[in-house]
């Protein structure tokens, strides 16, 4: 009879043990589900593991649980998710073949974890991938072919994390990639040839990083670049030819906060669609001669110690009035053809408005920035809306 009662309860601990964790066909303990189980909710409700979900579940869940890895064969029984949720899980470190046979993934959510590496063969399986968020990790380093197996990869998030350099291969087999977000690393160097494999890259952010000097060589085989932010990355010069490859696609630069003094007089060459410039917060003097303003919609160029002695030239051109830049500060502005939107300019190198404008007559302009002669000829001066002052 003893054998017998053993024999009972051990049938019990079978059928019931693998519910706490959540068996195929039910839903997790603990967690909600909705939609005959397509959407698996375990938001923050204290799971130490991975729970098990049926096959038909499409999204699930984990966010705020305290999972610390993800064992070889996790998601085995959940072939059919389609989106992942995992962040601020604590997790410290993505094995190889964590995701296998999620062949069916497309947004994968691994955010603001602790996740210090990612070992080869980690993304197995994730060829439908199209979405990954490492953003807000330890990540130090990235295997050659770590993303390989993702061949529809279109947004790649690896903003604040630890990444101190990019290598040729990093992303190699991840020819879709459209958005890549490394803001806020350790960036000091992209080797030749570390972006070869994405060549076709919308949107690259690289501010907050430590490059020191533009990286051209890495950058040449970028074609069709839309948007590239730099800012806060200690560059003091801005080479010939730099944005060269991607010149007609280019439309959004931001150049701001980066101590930086000087643009090579080629710098902006075969820039042809240039409509938004940040060049804030540096120690520019000076605009180069290849800069073109005809297609310039949102320019600023506050807080840099511009030369007032009117060589601007290119601003100069664009009916500025003849002014040094410092005449009209963050203002709407409605210029020659309509061009200018926006306009924010230096407050170190203010230009006062004559008191008593005549026409005809020599006007001096105060002007704070530095080797700053006053000009001596007849100005056309300009207020916020465009009309001249006669």
């Amino acid at each position: 009879m003893r054998c017998v009662s053993w024999l009972l309860l051990g049938t019990c601990l079978l059928v019931l043990g693998p519910a706490v964790q959540g068996a195929p066909g039910q839903c997790p303990s603990q967690c909600h589900c909705h939609g005959d189980l397509q959407h698996v909710i375990c938001d923050n409700v204290g799971l130490k593991k991975i729970p098990r979900v049926s096959e038909v579940t499409r999204l699930l869940n984990l966010q705020r649980n305290n999972l610390g890895s993800i064992p070889t064969g996790a998601f085995g029984e959940s072939k059919g998710l389609i989106s992942l949720h995992m962040q601020h899980c604590q997790l410290r470190e993505i094995g190889s073949q964590a995701f296998k046979g999620l062949k069916k993934l497309i947004y994968l959510y691994l955010s603001n974890n602790d996740i210090t590496s990612i070992k080869p063969g980690a993304f197995e399986d994730l060829t439908e991938l199209t979405y990954l968020h490492l953003d807000g990790n330890q990540i130090s380093d990235l295997p050659k072919g770590i993303f390989s197996p993702m061949i529809n990869l279109f947004i790649l998030q690896l903003n604040d994390n630890k990444l101190r350099e990019l290598r040729p291969g990093t992303f190699a087999g991840a020819t879709d990639l459209r958005w890549l977000h490394m803001s806020g690393n350790e960036l000091t160097t992209l080797q030749p040839g570390s972006l070869d494999d994405v060549e076709n890259l919308a949107i690259l952010h690289l501010d907050r990083n430590k490059l020191s000097t533009y990286p051209i060589v890495a950058m040449s085989k970028l074609r069709v670049v839309e948007e590239l932010t730099l800012g806060k990355n200690p560059m003091r010069t801005i080479p010939d030819l730099a944005f060269q490859s991607f010149g007609r696609y280019v439309e959004k630069l931001y150049l701001d906060n980066m101590g930086l003094e000087k643009f090579s007089d080629g710098a902006f060459t075969g820039v042809t669609a240039i409509k938004s410039l940040h060049l804030d917060n540096n120690r520019l003097k000076f605009l180069p001669k290849s800069l073109e303003f005809g297609t310039l919609t949102n320019l600023t160029l506050s807080s840099n110690p511009w030369n007032c002695t009117c060589q601007l030239s290119r601003l100069r051109r664009r009916r500025w009035g003849g002014a040094c830049p410092g005449l009209i500060r963050s203002t709407l502005m409605d210029l020659a053809k309509g061009f200018w939107r926006y306009l924010s300019l230096s407050r170190a190198a203010k230009v006062a408005f004559p008191s008593y404008p005549a026409e005809g007559k020599i006007m001096e302009m105060p002007c704070t920035a530095i080797h700053i002669p006053p000009p001596t000829e007849p100005k056309q001066w300009y207020m916020g809306t465009g009309r001249q002052i006669r």
